[in-house]
C-alpha cells in the first residue's frame, strides 16, 4: 500500500508540477505533442494534403488522442481530489480535447473540433515560470464577472437600438435599395454600428445616408463603453486583489488568504 501511494505521489509530481526536472520534461513533451496534433488537424483540412496523406494523418490523430486519453486518466488517478480536477478549467479542456475524435466515429467532421487542443498550450505559462500571468488573467476574469450585469444591460440596449434603427432604414430605403425585410435591415444596422461595414447593403437616399452617418458615429461611442466598464471594475478591485499574491507552486492557483497553509484549489501545502 505504501509503495502504491509513493508511486502515485511520484507520478503526480511529474504530471502536475513544473518545478522538477521530470515535471519540466513531461510538460515540454506534452506541449510538443499538442502542437503536432493541432498541426495534423490543420493539415487534414487542406484538400491536396488530405488526398495524399489522409490515412497517415488519420492514424496520427488517433495516436495523439489515445496518448491524451491516457494522460487524462492518469491525472484523475494520481491527484488527491479527482473531481476538482475534472471540474477545473484545464480538466474540462483536457476532456474536450479528446472527445471529438471519438465523436467522429458517429458524426462526420467532428474531429475538426480537435483544434480546441490549442487551448492546452496555456500550460506553457507553468513551464516558463510565468504563473503570475495566470494570476493577471484571473484578475481580468473576476473583473469581467463583476461587470457582467452592466455589460448585459449595455448589450440589451444596443440590441434595442439596432432593431429600431434597422426598422427605420427599412422604411426609408425599402426593398428597391436592398433593404427588403426588417431582419436584413437589422443585420445592416449591426454591421454598421460595429463599424465592420461589409458593404453588401448600402443606403442610396439622402435621408438613409444621413441615418447611416449617425449610426456610424454612434458606433464609435458604443465601442468604448464595455472597455470603460471593465476598466473601471478592474481599477476598483486592484486594491482588493492585493491578497491574491500568494500562488500555489503546483497548480498556479491564486487568491489565498495571508494565513492560508494549503491551496484552495488542489490542497497542496503552500510555500512561505
Amino acid at each position: 500500500m505504501a509503495k502504491e501511494q509513493n508511486w502515485k505521489k511520484q507520478l503526480r509530481i511529474i504530471i502536475f508540477e513544473a518545478d522538477t526536472y521530470w515535471g519540466k520534461v513531461f510538460d515540454v513533451i506534452l506541449l510538443i505533442a499538442i502542437v503536432l496534433s493541432v498541426l495534423a488537424v490543420m493539415l487534414e483540412s487542406v484538400k491536396q494534403i488530405k488526398i495524399g496523406y489522409g490515412n497517415i494523418l488519420y492514424i496520427v490523430e488517433w495516436v495523439f488522442t489515445i496518448l491524451f486519453t491516457m494522460e487524462y486518466i492518469a491525472r484523475i488517478i494520481v491527484i488527491d481530489k479527482p473531481w476538482k480536477y475534472v471540474r477545473s478549467f484545464f480538466g474540462i479542456i483536457d476532456l474536450l480535447s479528446i472527445i471529438p475524435t471519438y465523436l467522429s466515429l458517429f458524426i462526420a467532421g467532428a474531429h475538426s473540433l480537435l483544434i480546441i487542443r490549442s487551448i492546452r498550450l496555456l500550460r506553457v505559462f507553468r513551464v516558463l515560470k510565468m504563473v503570475r500571468f495566470l494570476g493577471e488573467a484571473s484578475h481580468l476574469s473576476r473583473a469581467l464577472k463583476a461587470s457582467r450585469v452592466k455589460i448585459t444591460v449595455f448589450i440589451g440596449a444596443v440590441f434595442i437600438v439596432v432593431v429600431i434603427l434597422g426598422t427605420f432604414m427599412y422604411i426609408i430605403e425599402g426593398a428597391d435599395h436592398g433593404f427588403d425585410s426588417i431582419p436584413r435591415s437589422i443585420y445592416w444596422a449591426v454591421v454598421t454600428l460595429t463599424t465592420v461595414g461589409y458593404g453588401d447593403i448600402a443606403p442610396s437616399t439622402v435621408l438613409g445616408q444621413a441615418l447611416a452617418t449617425l449610426i456610424m458615429i454612434l458606433g464609435y461611442g458604443m465601442i468604448a463603453v464595455p472597455t470603460g466598464i471593465v476598466s473601471a471594475e478592474m481599477s476598483q478591485r486592484r486594491t482588493v486583489d492585493e491578497e491574491y499574491i500568494r500562488e500555489c507552486h503546483r497548480c498556479g492557483a491564486t487568491g489565498h488568504d495571508e494565513d492560508a497553509r494549503y491551496c484552495n484549489k488542489c490542497g497542496e501545502k503552500l510555500r512561505l
